[in-house]
């Protein structure tokens, strides 16, 4: 699901968390040209764990190695491919005449200049979509728990595997759908009651102090008071005043409302726009022509994010670039609705991408439950088979993904030793405070998750030629999705397991509040030290012989 994550403040007296987007900075701190860049910082002069991207360019050149290009696959919600800060950055297919409505390089998608869609149909495009726990209780409810207890029994004990995904979606779907209700109701109260709020407070700012002189004379006072309350415990809130907290309020709310609107069609079991949207043949997995070459769609703020990140250049008073804004070029291939991926576009947007000369892909995306895991396994395999990495988000649940499996994920079995593919990359999400290095929000274990990189207060390309402030294990892994890039760009023959070993091995560690327990690296990555590593254990006095990129391949396609 591609989701922007919300911090939280705690509204317990409405029993429900509110919620507050990383992005909803000040004027004050959106000039903050320091925290704009913060990721990219050298540790080592700065004691913020950024990750040295300047100081890795340096060390590269000064070897006398010269770039290659490195093609990104962004599996995600889209990209607005000719956002200012990206334009410059993003691949095109040199195979492809654009806009000639022909399928020039034979690879059975039409016009796929920049990428593709897979969540796209001939008139429209998917913007929301089920949750995976829907899918499946829709699917399962009638064979598992139909009207003929005996035949429920017997398919129970017939189909063991799918009945246990079927009783852990319908536990979710059962919570969540409850909590979207809830969400829905509470933020749509709150953003009702700022008026009553900014007449509450007068034009004071908010403090304890003031919070105490209050008095509410009506209900929807009241319900301004507690929520003003909770608020003195949030920096973000405390102590702001006027047009500046009504601002801030009005626009968390707005993000808040815009998160839990669509859960209604989410977590309806009736809801289902493939068909009618898409149309093809959802059951059947080997099919791999489908969708359009719409590269943005309805909603690509998650999706800009991510290529800004990795491949964002500076531009006009804008300060902001990718970890590989000198070497990547952006493939956009859209895959992630407004809800659950659906495992067959993952698997073939992974497999578009490798065919069509990636050698990196970003995947900030997860779910709990994966009813076509096979075929994405197979897509992983097949990747690696070509020598591509896979960058994979870890989640956003502050969960163990060993006790709560985040899929895609490259282990089978929690119980195996290790991954069953050597070409995944799973990234946690770390911060700019060194005493709280892990972000609240980001999953971990020691086996499953590889590095942490910046998650937290990350600033980067939206829609509409803007920028803003996201977080999540979401922007972590394109950060280092970027710092891969960079590495095959100077050394094109690096595997994909000699990439990985290189960021793990060149973390830099730390203990504090058992950091170094949440992860293989035990650490933040560091991208100049990265390449240090492959350069002395992979590269120097080696012939490394570099792979070409995979072809596309030829096929006859009915028209």
């Amino acid at each position: 699901m591609k989701k922007v994550l919300l911090a939280a403040v705690f509204l317990t007296g409405l029993n429900l968390a509110f919620a507050q987007d990383a992005q909803g900075k000040t004027a004050d701190t959106k000039e903050d040209k320091d925290l704009m860049t913060w990721y990219h910082k050298d540790f080592a002069t700065s004691k913020v764990y950024g990750v040295n991207t300047e100081n890795a360019y340096k060390y590269l050149e000064s070897k006398g190695l010269k770039a290659t290009p490195v093609v990104v696959g962004v599996l995600d919600s889209g990209v607005q491919v000719d956002h200012p800060g990206l334009v410059k950055n993003i691949w095109s297919n040199p195979n492809e005449i654009p806009g000639n409505g022909k399928d020039d390089d034979g690879n059975g998608y039409i016009d796929d200049v920049h990428g593709w869609n897979f969540i796209g149909g001939k008139t429209a495009d998917i913007d929301v979509d089920n949750m995976e726990v829907t899918r499946v209780v829709a699917k399962y409810k009638p064979i598992f728990e139909g009207d003929d207890s005996t035949k429920n029994k017997a398919n129970q004990a017939k189909m063991p595997e799918e009945f246990a995904m079927y009783m852990k979606s319908k536990d979710k779907f059962t919570k969540n759908s409850v909590e979207g209700r809830q969400g829905l109701q509470t933020f749509t109260m709150i953003k009702e009651s700022i008026p009553n709020m900014m007449r509450l407070l007068g034009g004071k700012p908010l403090t304890s102090e003031t919070i105490a002189t209050l008095k509410p004379t009506e209900q929807k006072d009241a319900i301004a008071l507690q929520v003003l309350s909770q608020l003195t415990q949030d920096p973000g809130f405390r102590g702001k005043s006027g047009a500046d907290f009504e601002a801030k309020i009005t626009k968390d709310m707005n993000d808040a409302l815009e998160e839990y609107t669509p859960k209604a069609q989410q977590y309806d079991l009736n809801f289902d726009p493939r068909k009618e949207i898409v149309g093809d043949n959802y059951d059947d997995y080997s099919e791999r022509i489908y969708g359009n070459n719409h590269y943005e769609g309805p909603d690509a703020r998650h999706g800009t994010h991510v290529a800004g990140i990795i491949a964002g250049l500076p531009q006009g008073k804008e300060v902001q670039y990718g970890v590989a804004s000198k070497v990547a070029k952006i493939m956009s291939v859209r895959t992630v609705p407004n809800g659950d991926e659906r495992d067959k576009d993952v698997a073939n947007a992974i497999r578009y991408a490798v065919d069509n000369g990636a050698k990196v892909l970003n995947m900030s995306f997860g779910k709990p439950v994966s009813p076509g895991k096979n075929v994405v396994w197979d897509a992983f395999k097949y990747a690696e088979d070509k020598g591509v990495l896979l960058v994979k988000a870890a989640g956003n649940e502050n969960e163990d993904v060993a006790e709560h499996l985040a899929y895609p994920t490259n282990f089978k079995n929690i119980t195996d030793d290790k991954p069953f593919v050597s070409n995944v990359l799973v990234v946690g999400a770390s911060t700019n405070r060194n005493n709280e290095l892990r972000a609240s929000f980001s999953n971990f274990n020691k086996k499953m998750v590889n590095v942490f990189a910046p998650g937290e207060e990350i600033y980067s390309t939206v829609p509409h030629d803007k920028y803003e402030y996201l977080q999540g294990t979401s922007m972590a892994s394109p950060v280092v999705a970027g710092a891969a890039a960079v590495l095959l760009a100077y050394m094109p023959g690096l595997t994909p397991a000699q990439v990985i070993e290189s960021l793990e091995k060149s973390s830099n560690k730390s203990t504090e509040n058992g950091f170094g327990d949440l992860s293989q690296a035990g650490g933040v990555i560091d991208v100049k030290k990265a390449a240090e590593y492959a350069f002395t254990n992979f590269y120097k006095g080696k012939s490394i012989p570099v792979k070409k990129p995979a072809k596309s391949v030829k096929k006859t396609v009915k028209k």
